[in-house]
């Protein structure tokens, strides 16, 4: 066994990502604080083909050296778009057919690996604050909500773990099962 290099992996040029990238996935942060966690979302769009991240509230848009960071230059090629109420965001997204789901722990969330997704529909995951989750108005705005099981003492995950957690269900769902 050996690691493969980086000509190896043929990864697509920015140009060809905007070709390819999957026009049922789009993603929602809903106030994040951190710009290593939006750094982080950006990245990991990438890797899954989002076709859109919506940048709501306080969440920071690019150009910024912390996103960077994190991003690695995944804000070149996942479009975005920053809206200053995540109801906007949420209002275009249902305008467009796409299903809202909330990745929150509430009263009528399911076990992510309960959620059955249907491989034509459009998505739209909606991740909230690293303290606060995702606020109240937009729970009651979305048409469903998972949760992913926990086995520990804490009853959250970080949110870029999150999200890559969810993308990579939705992958193996819509596209592998």
């Amino acid at each position: 066994m050996r690691k493969l290099s980086v000509d190896e992996l043929n990864r697509l040029s920015v140009e060809e990502y905007a070709q390819n990238n999957n026009p049922n996935l789009v993603i929602v942060l809903d106030n994040i604080r951190s710009m290593h966690n939006i750094g982080s979302a950006f990245r990991t769009a990438d890797a899954f083909g989002v076709n859109r991240l919506f940048l709501c509230g306080i969440t920071a848009s690019p150009p910024h050296r912390e996103i960077q960071k994190t991003a690695l230059g995944a804000t070149e090629s996942v479009n975005w778009i920053y809206t200053k109420e995540t109801k906007e965001a949420l209002e275009l997204l249902k305008s467009e057919n796409f299903v809202i789901v909330a990745v929150e722990q509430t009263d009528k969330s399911q076990h992510l690996q309960n959620f059955e997704l249907l491989p034509d529909q459009k998505y739209a995951f909606v991740f909230g604050n690293e303290v606060y989750g995702i606020s109240q108005e937009t729970v009651e705005a979305a048409d469903k909500s998972v949760e992913i099981p926990q086995f520990g003492t804490k009853h959250s995950f970080n949110v870029s773990v999150t999200i890559g957690i969810v993308l990579w269900h939705y992958h193996y769902k819509v596209f592998l099962v």
